[in-house]
């Protein structure tokens, strides 16, 4: 065997001692090969910890119209947990058609449409000027226009009696009128809108069927 020949197989032998030596050191593979994802396995842990904080943190239904930690806030709480399908938001929403539904029954004299929703006081106290109306012969015509304006003022909630009130600040706008018995316009304007501020508290007692709230003081 000639020198050339013997030197290619010694080169030859080289190489695969050294492929096979690689091999062991690097090992191998085969196809896609997922990567490793620890980095991504803490941020998802991260995540789910922040979720948890966000989740278990303060309630933005009652924050969002109450002072954190005053007593309203204690008060819409303890409601939530008397009554969990209770909301804030829900309520005043209510309150807000409520106020729109019984300040204009209250001003066309139409208070057997609202007796449901008003306790025996605030009725006894609308009939009563509805009535003077009437022995003078004066009649209101009157528009709603809107609530520019609504606040919850205060919550209080009696864990004995179940019984919770709320207070809330309304700012209406309406048009309103009042006629004497010939028709003539003595007070106010059918076209001019007037801004009216009353505070109203109603309540109810939670935790029962019955879900509706009662209108049981009022105030300017």
């Amino acid at each position: 065997m000639n020198s050339p020949i013997i030197q290619l197989l010694v080169l030859a032998g080289i190489a695969i001692f050294l492929i096979l030596r690689l091999r062991n050191v690097l090992g191998t593979r085969e196809g896609f090969e997922k990567p490793s994802v620890p980095r991504q396995d803490e941020s998802a842990r991260r995540a789910r910890a922040e979720f948890e904080v966000i989740e278990g943190g303060p309630d933005r239904d009652i924050i969002d119209n109450v002072p954190e930690g005053s007593a309203s806030a204690e008060a819409l709480a303890a409601m939530k947990g008397a009554d969990p399908s209770f909301m804030v938001g829900d309520f005043l929403q209510g309150a807000r058609g409520a106020y729109e539904m019984i300040l204009m029954a209250f001003e066309k004299g139409e208070l057997s449409t609202i007796q449901p929703f008003i306790s025996e006081e605030v009725y006894e106290a609308f009939a009563s000027v509805v009535e003077d109306r009437a022995e003078k012969g004066l009649t209101v015509e009157a528009t709603f226009v809107g609530v520019s304006n609504l606040e919850l003022k205060d919550a209080t909630f009696d864990r004995d009696t179940g019984e919770a009130e709320l207070t809330v600040k309304f700012t209406g706008e309406l048009t309103s009128a009042v006629r004497d018995r010939a028709g003539e316009i003595i007070e106010g304007s059918t076209t001019a809108v007037k801004r009216q501020k009353d505070v109203w508290s109603f309540e109810r007692k939670m935790g029962t069927d019955d879900p509706n709230w009662i209108l049981v003081a009022t105030s300017e």
